[in-house]
């Protein structure tokens, strides 16, 4: 059972997680769940071929296709007969078994129990396209009352636009509920008067009153006038009046006009829908305070946490894969080491990451996907291989790789990274599947492989693999085994690659766009 505690990350089901929590603990609310109009929802990582990763792939069509899972909560939400069960019943009867019904019934129970964990002072924030926007706002009436809609917020956006036959798509709607007594903290937007400040400090211009010209003073900043007045530069008593402003800018509307992440920002992760900074900053300032909870329960990369955390507000972040978990991990020890240093195992918290062995094993024989991820992130590796969704992964789960050092000159880099390929098995393994990867190792000319297993290993395995010898660094001049033998156990106590030390640990390769491919393998050093 989940423990609710704030600044952590959890995974697993958003709604389990959710029911776990207390009521009335959360002051706001941002969601930005899965869209069918971009089937690379939540994909974090392609493989140099475009493939996807099978565990988010799964994890979206359970979203937007109709099951038997899909009808058991169906029959769950629509049996209670409230609002919310009403009105599902409305959309299945009238559009049927399909993926936009299959989405709303996902999204319903979900609702309801945002709606119990939050606040009566909060806010939330669904961020949606057009694909349901509609739907999702009634919805949202039914949950949470029409009398708590406050906007209906358009972000507005310039990409590269493409030849179609219909007018270019340029924007994402964000649907806004809060009650009366919500905190709302008004924010600004530059204007051409305020992108321009006054030179001086102030000016002087002339207003009509009941039909008579008059001068005036408009001042923006009061030292720099009350120094010009000093110093006899400006009589105001030529003037008839002296205004003073607040040079904050006109109070944001429902279009909030802002830029997509460049392709080379230091802010971009590859995470193909992430969101910018900027967009969260302005959500979470206008509705909550330092101190405040902010939750986000489709959190992907963690925009919303990171934010949140830069704003000192405290958090709470849910996904359903392992792999968003630990590059949301990644993300704040790399953006706050001082707060999230990389020697504390247990910074930033993860509720649902296995503890003990029993744990480990109980998600390897519940998701081998998850349990592949998790031991890849916990070595400091590349998901890679097993995360194709078609065709053979030829052996290679993850991939991680050190520098080496030009041994006639120790202080220069060779542009050369060794290779340590992984291989994860969940099932039952023996001393075939350490030749194998021994086979792996020599096709990819790589330095060092590593199988990690669900049990404990055999000693013909062992043998196996001290029979492959070992690979000596010309850099460290220590010798290490090419073929590295780890249990699940091993890796919750702390167990690694033995391997020269990395000069930084790397974070998860960006999904690459269509038509481009990626090398493999390689050390990837972004800044969030």
């Amino acid at each position: 059972m989940p423990e609710f505690q704030p600044n952590s990350l959890y995974y697993g089901d958003n709604l389990e997680v959710l029911r776990a929590f207390p009521s009335e603990c959360v002051d706001l609310v941002y969601l930005d769940p899965p869209f069918n109009s971009n089937r690379s929802y939540n994909v974090l990582f392609r493989e140099a071929a475009g493939t996807e990763a099978e565990a988010q792939i799964k994890a979206f069509e359970d979203t937007w296709r109709w099951t038997t899972h899909t009808a058991a909560i169906y029959n769950e939400v629509a049996s209670r007969g409230d609002d919310v069960g009403k009105l599902l019943k409305l959309f299945v009867d009238a559009l049927g078994h399909n993926d936009v019904t299959a989405y709303l019934t996902m999204m319903a129970p979900r609702l309801v129990e945002l709606r119990r964990v939050m606040k009566p002072t909060a806010s939330i924030y669904l961020h949606c396209d057009p694909t349901a926007s509609h739907y999702l706002k009634v919805l949202m009436d039914a949950v949470f009352g029409a009398s708590q809609f406050r906007n209906e917020i358009v972000w507005f956006y310039r990409r590269w636009a493409a030849a179609s036959n219909r007018f270019q798509r340029m924007h994402d709607t964000i649907l806004f509920y809060a009650n009366r007594d919500a905190a709302f903290n008004q924010q600004y937007v530059e204007t051409s008067s305020t992108r321009a400040p006054m030179k001086r400090g102030y000016n002087t211009n002339t207003y009509v009153s009941k039909g008579v010209r008059k001068r005036q003073i408009i001042v923006e900043d009061r030292d720099v006038f009350d120094a010009a007045v000093a110093a006899g530069d400006i009589d105001t008593s030529a003037f008839e009046r002296v205004v003073y402003r607040k040079n904050e800018g006109t109070p944001a509307f429902d279009v909030f006009e802002i830029p997509i992440i460049n392709p080379q920002s230091k802010e971009r992760l590859g995470y193909q829908t992430q969101k910018p900074e900027a967009l969260l900053e302005r959500i979470i300032e206008a509705s909550s305070n330092p101190g405040d909870l902010v939750l986000d329960p489709f959190c992907g990369c963690g925009t919303a946490v990171a934010v949140a955390h830069r704003l000192k507000r405290r958090w709470i972040g849910i996904d359903v894969t392992w792999l968003a978990v630990a590059l949301m991990r990644n993300r704040l020890r790399t953006t706050f080491p001082a707060d999230f240093p990389e020697d504390a195992p247990d910074s930033p918290r993860v509720d649902g990451e296995p503890a003990d062995e029993a744990t480990a094993l109980a998600l390897a024989e519940r998701d081998k996907f998850q349990f592949q991820f998790w031991a890849v992130a916990k070595l400091g590796a590349l998901p890679r291989g097993g995360a194709e969704r078609k065709g053979p992964d030829r052996g290679i789960d993850g991939v991680t790789t050190f520098p080496e050092r030009d041994p006639d000159d120790p202080e220069r880099l060779t542009l050369d990274h060794k290779q340590v390929v992984i291989s994860v098995k969940g099932g039952a393994t023996g001393v075939r599947d350490v030749r194998d990867l021994r086979g792996v190792v020599e096709r990819e000319d790589a330095a060092i492989g590593v199988l990690v297993t669900a049990n404990t290993r055999t000693r013909a395995m062992e043998q196996e693999a001290v029979a492959a010898g070992f690979y000596r660094s010309p850099w460290t001049g220590a010798a290490y085994p090419r073929i590295q033998l780890l249990t699940a156990g091993e890796i919750v106590h702390g167990a690694r690659i033995e391997m020269p030390s990395r000069l930084s640990v790397p974070q998860y390769q960006p999904a690459t766009p269509a038509g481009e491919r990626t090398e493999q393998g390689e050390l990837i050093q972004r800044s969030p």
